[in-house]
C-alpha cells in the first residue's frame, strides 16, 4: 500500500426526506471533517493537507478539510462515500475542451496520451475515470465520480460500454505495466460517466487513480 493516504474526497447523497440536526453553528460538513480527522488520527494515517496552497503551505495536521460533494436525492437515506485520493495520481489528471465536431478517435488518442504521460509516476496499474459532457467543472467531477463504480461495472449505455473496452485495450498496449516496469496491464479499468452539454462544447476530463484504490461507502 502507498504511504500517501490521500486527500479525502467525500460524496454525500442526502435523501430529500432526511433532516440533519447539528449542534449550534455546526453543519453536516463539520461532522464529515470531524470523522476524517478522527479516522486519520486513530488509523495513524499520513496527514497530507496544507491549509494554504501557495503562500504558506502549513500542514493542518488532521488531513482536513476534506473535499465534500453534497447532492440531494429522493428517499430517506444518507449515503456517504469516502475516497482517499493520492496526490501522485491526482497530479497526472487532465482536462481538455474539445470542439463539438471532434471525432471519437481524437478523444481516444488524447485519453490514451494522458495515461501514457502519467507513466510510472502515477503508480500503475491505473483505474481511469473519464468524464464527458457537462461543462468545465462538471466533467472533472464526473471523472472522479466514475472511479466509485465497481471495476467490472460497464456503463449502462452500450455505446459508452464499448468505448470503455476500447480505451482499456488501447491503454494496455502502451506497455507501461505495473509500476512502469513493463507489461500488458497498465490499467485495470476505464470507467466513463457522461452528462448533457452545451452545443458549442465537448468537455472531457481524465482522473487517474493508482492501484491503491481506497474507497468505502456507508448508508445511514
Amino acid at each position: 500500500m502507498c504511504q500517501d493516504t490521500g486527500l479525502t474526497v467525500v460524496f454525500v447523497e442526502q435523501g430529500a426526506e432526511v433532516a440533519v440536526k447539528a449542534d449550534a453553528g455546526k453543519t453536516l460538513f463539520d461532522a464529515v471533517n470531524a470523522g476524517v480527522k478522527a479516522g486519520y488520527e486513530n488509523g495513524f494515517l499520513r496527514k497530507s493537507v496544507v491549509a494554504e496552497p501557495l503562500n504558506n503551505r502549513r500542514n493542518t495536521g488532521s488531513n482536513t478539510p476534506a473535499v465534500i460533494h453534497l447532492t440531494i436525492v429522493p428517499g430517506n437515506k444518507l449515503k456517504i462515500t469516502v475516497m482517499a485520493k493520492g496526490g501522485g495520481c491526482e497530479n497526472k489528471s487532465q482536462f481538455k475542451m474539445f470542439r463539438p465536431t471532434a471525432a471519437k478517435e481524437e478523444i481516444i488518442n488524447w485519453i490514451v496520451s494522458v495515461a501514457k504521460q502519467a507513466g510510472a509516476d502515477a503508480c500503475p496499474p491505473f483505474i481511469v475515470g473519464v468524464g464527458i459532457g457537462g461543462n468545465f467543472e462538471l466533467s472533472c467531477l464526473l471523472s472522479k465520480k466514475a472511479l466509485l463504480r465497481k471495476l467490472n461495472q460497464a456503463n449502462s449505455d452500450k455505446f459508452y460500454a464499448k468505448f470503455e473496452k476500447e480505451l482499456l485495450s488501447r491503454i494496455n498496449t502502451l506497455g507501461l505495466g505495473p509500476q512502469g516496469l513493463g507489461g500488458d496491464t497498465t490499467a485495470l479499468a476505464v470507467l466513463i460517466e457522461t452528462a448533457p452539454c452545451h452545443i458549442a462544447s465537448l468537455p472531457v476530463a481524465v482522473n487517474i487513480e493508482c492501484h491503491s484504490h481506497r474507497h468505502k461507502q456507508a448508508v445511514i
